[in-house]
């Protein structure tokens, strides 16, 4: 497998990147990221501007990328940024649209803030647990239910939410402010709402949506995956020039063979969490892709929590400071686990889907 990136993608990430460097430094970052509407309006309509939403649809659709390879480049900057714009709601309602004749140019343009709701507090993951309902009222749908921790609901202008008619999942949308909802900040930075959804008006976007949804979701743990090898390769960064820097004893802590053997063993498994997150991002187009996702993902959820435990530790008290970038980015790649499936939910549905071949 080719681990090079092609001379657009390279392109892609170095432009993504410098625009990165000079408009989200640390400190812009965190007074933006954690307080409402925990992002920056200016900066997402920059990024757009930038064509990165573009990126991850395909030419057919009004983009220039849409490949598994498009969506790590662009990911992969952001995690080593820690940018808190809304990007995966982008791209799970990007994905999930996929299977319509919707006009996507509003999404891709940055105009119009979409963002998809699917866990409910008894099913965060499971979409066969979803309770949400879809009831006809007239000419049009009602949705009656609760969605939790709905990433990037607090400044959307719709939301497309999944919900069940009968048996069959439908993909529904609503204006962002049809239905009651709690916005809250993240503790790694970023945004996310409650919905509380009583008789709601809405309009049927696509029945019998289980499949969209479920390929949405999984291009959206593609893109968490590649966030967070981002995100740990910027603390590896960060711990490693930190221990050629710290002395002790009259030596740069780095020179202590105690510490080389962990920061070793760190990089080693940075470098396999890259290695299958590249898989899976081979394989989007096959029919296995589920599985690659969940491999990556279960890998990537026990990798970043050694990254975050491992930084802290040997970068010491400062390193559990407010205004040291390390800390931030143990809160992300810890929080990455939590986002559309933990790491023990994902070796659940790996070992499901070798059971059943």
């Amino acid at each position: 497998m080719d681990f090079e990136k092609t001379d657009d993608r390279r392109m892609l990430a170095d432009s993504l990147d410098r625009f990165l460097a000079d408009t989200y430094p640390i400190e812009h970052r965190n007074r933006v990221a954690y307080a409402a509407p925990f992002h920056d309006p200016e900066r997402w309509a920059e990024l757009a501007e930038l064509g990165i939403l573009h990126a991850l649809v395909p030419e057919e659709r009004g983009g220039f990328g849409g490949a598994g390879f498009d969506v790590f480049t662009v990911f992969e900057s952001l995690g080593r940024a820690l940018c808190p714009e809304p990007v995966l709601p982008a791209l799970l309602v990007l994905r999930a649209l996929m299977a319509t004749e919707a006009d996507l140019e509003p999404i891709l343009s940055g105009t119009r803030r979409y963002a998809l709701a699917v866990g409910e507090p008894d099913a965060p993951y499971d979409l066969d647990a979803i309770e949400t309902t879809a009831a006809r009222s007239g000419a049009g749908w009602t949705l009656t239910g609760r969605k939790s921790v709905v990433y990037g609901a607090q400044t959307a202008d719709a939301i497309l939410v999944v919900a069940r008619d009968g048996d069959a999942l439908g993909l529904y949308e609503i204006e962002g402010d049809a239905a009651e909802r709690i916005d809250y900040g993240l503790i790694d930075g970023g945004g996310a709402s409650d919905l509380f959804l009583d008789a709601t008006p809405a309009d049927l976007v696509l029945a019998d949506a289980e499949a969209a949804i479920r390929e949405a979701l999984d291009w959206g743990r593609l893109a968490l995956c590649a966030e967070a090898v981002g995100a740990m390769d910027a603390a590896r960064d960060m711990m490693l020039d930190y221990m050629r820097q710290r002395t002790q004893f009259g030596r740069p802590i780095g020179s202590f063979q105690a510490l080389q053997h962990r920061a070793v063993e760190m990089v080693t498994e940075i470098e396999q969490a890259r290695s299958l997150t590249i898989l899976a991002a081979a394989r989007m187009d096959d029919p296995d892709r589920a599985r690659h996702v969940s491999m990556a993902k279960n890998l990537i959820g026990r990798t970043t929590q050694l990254v975050a435990e491992e930084s802290v530790q040997m970068q010491g008290g400062i390193a559990m400071t407010w205004e040291y970038p390390a800390s931030h980015y143990a809160k992300r790649l810890t929080m990455i686990d939590t986002q559309l499936g933990d790491a023990d939910w994902h070796l659940e549905q790996v070992m499901a889907a070798l059971q059943a071949a």
